[in-house]
């Protein structure tokens, strides 16, 4: 048997690829919500390894290595990202703006 090569066979080199939206960190956005910019990006669930988060659109655990996207006001820095479950972020118009939890939920 042959060894394994890893290389890519034609097509454009990653350096001529375009870059539209895309970082180190995965694809990246600007949204209006609530008449400010927010930064959206969207976190693999192999880039989520090792932590769990709580989302703030339904106050659910994140666990570790479930996809969802992290979002930040424009303006703000590393303290001000939040991480939501993708579906909350797209319905976070819908929601009331308290949450009420369930008698048995975790308060953390």
């Amino acid at each position: 048997m042959s060894p394994r090569h890893n290389r890519p066979r034609g097509g454009e080199s990653p350096a001529e690829r375009p870059s539209a939206g895309y970082d180190r960190y995965g694809l990246e956005r600007t949204e209006e919500w609530q008449g400010e910019e927010w930064r959206v990006r969207h976190v693999s669930g192999a880039s989520a390894q090792g932590k769990r988060y709580r989302c703030p659109g339904c106050d659910q655990e994140i666990p570790s290595g479930v996809p969802h996207l992290v979002a930040w006001p424009d303006y703000g820095g590393v303290d001000d990202r939040r991480h939501w479950h993708k579906a909350c972020w797209n319905a976070k118009d819908r929601r009331t703006s308290r949450v009420q939890r369930s008698r048995n939920a975790p308060r953390h």
